[in-house]
């Protein structure tokens, strides 16, 4: 019988330390969004015959995740929509303006995690993007890059996505008819995202 009892102790031992590893320091943190080594762009058809891309120059957000165990808690970003750049001073202005995203009326925009699915170290999540007074969900194809120290000793961790959204559904339909029929502005807009976090410190 002791011979019996020793075998179990030992089987569930071994169980728990596979469970739960030795030295494993699992947590959920916070990590901010370092823009200095991010980017958030999109593309957009111009006349059907091309892309015009840009990006967003200011911009803050946070993660809350588990970096060891890959999971997310929290994911949200504020954009400062007068921050646009498409390297083109004139059409900038007039994608400030009301034809498009109206940065005096709607200054930010934001996107905040509702849910998201896992498969090893691809993720579909979903959240809300609120832009122009609107908000709708929308999708984004993210990967996990890792996590690594950087030489003044903070932990980064960087992340890339993508998505696309219609900017119709936000109230952004201004349009131009050229006299072969076609469109100025495309209407689906492509979102790519290289997102690199730094772990915040513990107080």
């Amino acid at each position: 019988m002791k011979t019996r009892c020793n075998w179990m102790q030992g089987l569930i031992i071994a169980g728990l330390v596979g469970c739960f590893p030795l030295g494993a320091e699992a947590e959920t943190a916070r990590w901010d969004i370092d823009p200095d080594h991010s980017t958030i762009e999109f593309r957009v058809t111009h006349m059907v015959v091309s892309k015009t891309s840009g990006r967003f120059m200011d911009y803050q957000g946070f993660v809350e995740m588990d970096a060891e165990a890959k999971t997310f808690k929290t994911i949200e970003a504020t954009i400062n929509a007068d921050s646009i750049n498409t390297n083109q001073e004139k059409r900038d202005t007039h994608l400030r303006n009301a034809d498009f995203l109206d940065v005096k009326q709607f200054p930010t925009m934001t996107y905040k995690m509702k849910t998201y699915q896992k498969q090893g170290d691809t993720y579909t999540i979903v959240g809300n993007l609120t832009l122009r007074g609107v908000t709708k969900e929308v999708t984004l194809q993210a990967t996990f890059n890792g996590v690594t120290k950087d030489p003044w000793g903070h932990t980064r961790a960087g992340f890339t996505a993508e998505g696309t959204l219609n900017r119709k559904d936000f109230g952004m339909i201004w349009n131009k008819t050229l006299d072969n029929g076609r469109l100025v502005v495309g209407d689906e807009v492509q979102i790519r995202l290289d997102i690199e976090c730094i772990k915040a410190k513990k107080p």
